[in-house]
């Protein structure tokens, strides 16, 4: 399954983004299926986690760097899972990459635990 991620693009500090993370080339992909991550890489930096939604849609997870800027959440009409972006800093520039994870009885915070992951998408963050 290769996800999609998309909507990342160029802002000014303080300016808001929403990332979608869809499978368009698998049909019988469900989102609700899995725990679905986001995950950035900055420049010459390991790749980090920023976020997760379960497949339960009922807990979620985010790094500290998030914590009260970004929301995860999940639209099934669309089957897609978004990540919005507010108040957005120059340290959250990165390719952004969204990751699906099959397990049930955690919802995972690093990459090792996500089997299909998907090209990524550029947040640039300046001024």
């Amino acid at each position: 399954v290769q996800l999609q991620a998309s909507g990342g693009g160029s802002v000014q500090p303080g300016g808001s983004l929403t990332l979608s993370c869809a499978a368009p080339a698998a049909p019988g992909f469900k989102v609700d299926d899995y725990n679905i991550g986001w995950f950035r890489q900055a420049p010459g930096k390991e790749r980090e986690f920023v976020s997760a939604l379960s497949w339960s849609g009922n807990r979620t997870l985010y790094a500290d760097s998030a914590k009260g800027r970004f929301t995860i959440y999940r639209d099934s009409a669309r089957n897609t899972v978004n990540l919005q972006m507010n108040s957005l800093k120059p340290e959250d520039t990165a390719v952004y990459y969204c990751a699906a994870s099959s397990l049930r009885a955690a919802l995972p915070g690093v990459p090792e635990r996500y089997t299909y992951w998907g090209q990524g998408t550029l947040v640039t963050v300046s001024s």
